[in-house]
C-alpha cells in the first residue's frame, strides 16, 4: 500500500470517511473492541465502506506506525455511478462497450486489464465492492496511468449491474470455458458488456445463469487456461476487430 494513499488510526479513518474521502478498503484487526472501534464500524457501514478483518501482523506490515487496529487505503481515483455512466455512454451515440470484472483480486492483473481496456476504447469498468482488487500503487503502475483515464464503477452486486446493463439494451457476454461457443462466433459490433472472472474460479456460476451469452477462447496447448488479463485482451481486441 502506497504511504500517500494510507491512513492509520481509528479516529483518523473516521474523520476521513466523514469528510467524504474515497476509501477503497479498511483493514480491521481481528478480535479488537472498544467504543471508538464500534463508532468506526457504524461510520463505515453508514458510508458503505468495504472492510475486512485481518491479523495484527498484516497491519504491522502495512505501517510501522501506531495503527490502533485499523489501516485504510484511500483510492487515488473517484468512482463513477453506474446508472449515470450507462446513460451518458448510450446518449453519446457510440456503440457501448463495458467490462465487468467478477472479483478479480490481484492488483497487477487489475492494472493490466485497465491498461488494455483504455487502449481498446472500453467505456467503463465495473467491479464489486467486496472481493475486488484495490486501486493502489500496484494498480496505478501496472495500468501505466490508464486508471486515471477510464471510468470505474463499484457496485454492491455484479448481478445487479448485469440486470441494469441488460435493461439498457446492452448484451452481456461471460468469458468462460463452460461453453461450446467460441468468441469468434459472436457478434460484438453491437452494445456489449464482457464479463471476466476471478483468477482462481472464473465467472461466478450464479452470474453465468443470467448472462445473455457465454464464450471461450480456442486453446491448442496442454495448459487449459490463460492469465485473466491476457484472456481479457483477446476478447477486447476481437471486439475492436469486428467494430473496425
Amino acid at each position: 500500500m502506497e504511504k500517500e494513499h494510507q491512513i492509520f488510526g481509528i479516529r483518523a479513518i473516521i474523520e476521513a470517511i466523514q469528510a467524504g474521502s474515497t476509501i477503497d478498503k479498511v483493514y480491521i484487526q481481528k478480535e479488537i473492541s472498544g467504543e471508538l472501534m464500534k463508532n468506526l464500524m457504524k461510520v463505515m457501514k453508514r458510508a458503505n465502506v468495504n472492510f475486512s478483518y485481518v491479523p495484527v501482523e498484516k497491519l504491522n506490515k502495512l505501517t510501522p506506525n501506531n495503527h490502533q487496529g485499523a489501516v485504510a487505503n484511500i483510492s487515488p481515483i473517484s468512482f463513477f455511478d453506474l446508472e449515470n455512466l450507462i446513460e451518458t455512454v448510450v446518449e453519446n451515440g457510440k456503440t457501448p462497450l463495458f467490462l465487468i470484472l467478477d472479483q478479480i483480486s490481484d492488483a497487477r492483473n487489475f492494472g493490466a486489464i485497465i491498461r488494455t481496456a483504455e487502449c481498446t476504447g472500453v467505456n467503463g469498468i465495473i467491479i464489486q465492492k467486496s472481493g475486488a482488487a484495490p486501486v493502489n500503487g500496484d494498480t496505478v503502475k501496472t495500468s501505466a496511468g490508464a486508471v486515471f483515464n477510464i471510468p470505474i464503477c463499484k457496485v454492491e452486486h455484479i448481478k445487479d449491474a448485469i440486470f441494469l446493463l441488460q435493461a439498457s439494451g446492452i448484451k452481456t457476454i461471460a468469458a468462460t470455458e463452460k461453453t461450446d461457443q467460441n468468441i469468434y462466433d459472436l457478434t460484438l459490433n453491437e452494445p456489449v458488456a464482457i464479463i471476466m472472472g476471478s483468477e482462481d474460479r472464473g465467472v461466478n456460476p450464479s452470474v453465468l445463469k443470467i448472462v445473455d451469452e457465454k464464450a471461450k477462447l480456442p486453446m491448442f496447448g496442454t495448459i487449459g487456461s490463460l492469465n485473466v488479463s491476457v484472456a481479457c485482451g483477446a476478447f477486447l481486441y476481437e471486439t475492436v476487430r469486428q467494430r473496425s
